[in-house]
């Protein structure tokens, strides 16, 4: 079976060698659109945290780092596809193994980093939700929260090489992914049971528990994606329903391209379609977790409101 690294230096990543004109038209639009969307957003939500200092809090740390990971998807990687659509299948630039080793890097470090930074903010929120506030104070000091950070970024280093190994081959002929893209899909499944563990428990807590909650008195809890105490059974209802769109989200994003991995790996490759559409729901993922972190925050509400006119 051939490796991840042969698949990203021989085969373009995101783009058919057979499709029609029209569908790579189509799919340079989606990209661009997605590069915008996202660049704008992420870049917003790094701006604002670094303009105004009630955001600069340990829980919006973890969520910047996610921003920067996937800005460099966004700004970066995304352009790329969106020009490489439009040129002709024989273009010398989408046969130049180099650069699109290049490009498999970008996106295996900046998916690699965001999805990492997904599990430190989950597990970031379930201590300050369910842990003693000695406990938060004591596990996430300055210090430590930047090993984390530096850790995550480590991580994407070392598995930037492998993240485009998750897509099966595109061409016909070619075999079924490799063992790189089996250990890495069964890795996005341990973390998003990490993260499901970590949403459920803050989910269970707040609604069954507004007055633990409400004694945290952290300017932190104004981070959260949902009221921390709220005071009626309905807003408590509404709290852990946001917590699982969240949830929901992270989940659409990111299962579709691991069992259509796991399913090339043990059966055989899926419609290039299916393919095309769960790399996209990834990407996409990437421009849209600015606005899952931050759009029920009143303090971001406050900021965005005080910077734009």
């Amino acid at each position: 079976m051939p490796n991840a690294s042969a698949w990203s230096a021989s085969s373009p990543l995101l783009l058919l060698w057979e499709d029609s004109s029209g569908t790579r038209v189509l799919l340079s639009l989606l990209y661009a659109v997605l590069a915008i969307s996202g660049t704008l957003s992420n870049a917003m939500v790094i701006y604002l945290v670094f303009s105004f200092k009630k955001l600069q809090t340990t829980s919006n740390a973890f969520i910047v780092n996610g921003c920067a990971a996937d800005l460099g998807v966004c700004a970066l990687w995304m352009p790329q596809e969106a020009v490489l659509g439009l040129l002709p299948p024989n273009s010398s630039s989408l046969r130049s193994p180099e650069y699109r080793l290049l490009r498999g890097g970008l996106l295996g470090l900046g998916l690699t980093a965001s999805l990492a930074s997904h599990l430190l903010v989950a597990l970031n929120r379930y201590v300050l939700i369910t842990k003693l506030p000695s406990v938060y104070r004591a596990l996430y000091r300055r210090r430590r929260a930047g090993c984390m950070i530096a850790g995550c970024w480590a991580l994407a280093l070392l598995l930037a090489p492998l993240l485009p190994g998750l897509q099966p081959p595109r061409r016909r002929g070619e075999g079924g992914p490799g063992y790189p893209a089996l250990l890495l899909a069964l890795a996005v499944l341990g973390q998003t049971a990490l993260l499901l563990h970590c949403y459920l428990g803050i989910a269970r807590r707040v609604r069954g528990s507004a007055k633990r909650v409400s004694v945290l008195n952290f300017h932190l809890l104004h981070q959260l994606p949902f009221p921390a105490a709220p005071p009626r059974r309905a807003q408590r209802r509404l709290s852990s329903v946001s917590a699982l769109l969240l949830c929901a989200a992270f989940l659409l994003g990111t299962q579709p391209l691991v069992w259509v991995s796991l399913l090339g790996f043990f059966a055989r490759p899926a419609p290039p379609a299916l393919q095309a559409a769960s790399w996209l729901l990834l990407c996409a993922l990437s421009a849209l977790n600015p606005l899952l972190y931050t759009w029920r925050s009143e303090e971001f509400r406050r900021a965005a409101r005080a910077l734009l006119p």
